[in-house]
Parts: structure tokens; sequence; C-alpha cells
């Protein structure tokens, strides 16, 4: 089979984890929601949904239209860091619980999560994102889809994290002084 297969394959694996998140998501948000979650940043939703998407999609479409040459330490290097990205995205989801969501939805009165990974890195999930948007793609040497990710990313991401200190600020006031320290 062809480095263009096997990275195929890896994105599909990542693409069903990704499936996997968004049925915990969803099931959380029934339950946030049931319990009074308010949500915020709707706005944002669909432009983060587009770029995740976009990741995937850009990264297959980089390998088999330009097929870069694989670099064999780069290549594993990456895939390390693809798996600890994982492996930090579902630490986070276990410690927050029902809690933990793809979309902003506080329940009022639920608290500042400081144990696991959140007692390291306000906002560990990101760094989750970040790792894997950019070690993905390089796993074949898709290094434009890794730039253009993480430069579209780090936008996102300015907005999406002012949007959901706002919320935990604004669902518990002495959450408040936790979120933006």
């Amino acid at each position: 089979m062809s480095s263009e297969w096997w990275f195929t394959l890896l994105v599909g694996l990542v693409a069903l984890e990704r499936v996997a998140e968004l049925v915990v998501s969803q099931r959380h948000a029934a339950w946030a929601f049931a319990r009074g979650g308010v949500e915020s940043g709707r706005g944002h939703y669909p432009v983060m949904v587009v770029l995740h998407t976009g990741l995937l999609a850009g990264a297959l479409a980089e390998v088999w239209l330009r097929r870069p040459d694989v670099i064999p330490v780069l290549a594993w290097l990456c895939v390390l860091v693809v798996a600890a990205s994982q492996a930090l995205r579902w630490w986070c989801i276990a410690t927050l619980g029902r809690q933990w969501n793809t979309r902003v939805i506080v329940v009022p009165g639920a608290g500042l999560v400081a144990r696991g990974p959140y007692r390291l890195v306000r906002h560990p999930n990101y760094v989750a994102v970040v790792a894997e948007g950019l070690a993905l793609p390089l796993v074949h040497t898709a290094w434009v889809t890794a730039a253009v990710f993480t430069v579209a990313n780090a936008g996102l991401l300015a907005v999406r994290i002012r949007c959901e200190d706002a919320a935990l600020v604004a669902a518990s006031p002495q959450v408040g002084a936790e979120a933006t320290r």
C-alpha cells in the first residue's frame, strides 16, 4: 500500500474520532440544556466546523494532488503528536464529563473545572487542536494545509476563547475571577 493510502487511513481514523466527539457532544448538550444550560458563540461554530472539516479534506487533497515526499523522521514524530493530541483531547473530555461540548454551553452554577489537564493549562483542549492541526498534515508533508489551518485556527481560537471565558463569567461571578486569571 502506498504512503498516500496509509495517510488516507490515518485521516479516516481521525474523522471517525471526530464523529465520536460529535455523538458525545450531542448527549452532553441535551444534558446541559435540561439543566438550564446557556449556549454562546453560535456565530463562530459553523466556521469551526468548516475549518476542522477543511483540515481533513485539505490534507487529503494536498497529499493526493501534490504527492509530496514523506520525510520518515517527520512523519513518525507527527504520528506521535497526533496520537498524543487525541489522548489529551479525551483526557479533557473525561475530566469535564458532561460539561464538555464542541459548542459553548455553560450550565449555571456548574463551576469551573480545575483538575486533570485543566490544573496545568487553562484551555488544554485547544493545545490538542493546535498540535493536531499542525502535525496531521505534516505526517505526509502537506505543509500548505498545516500552514493554512494553523493561521486560520489562530484567528478562530482567539474568538472562541474570548467567547468561552465570557460565558463562564456570565454564568457565575465567582467563576469569573478564575476564568480571567
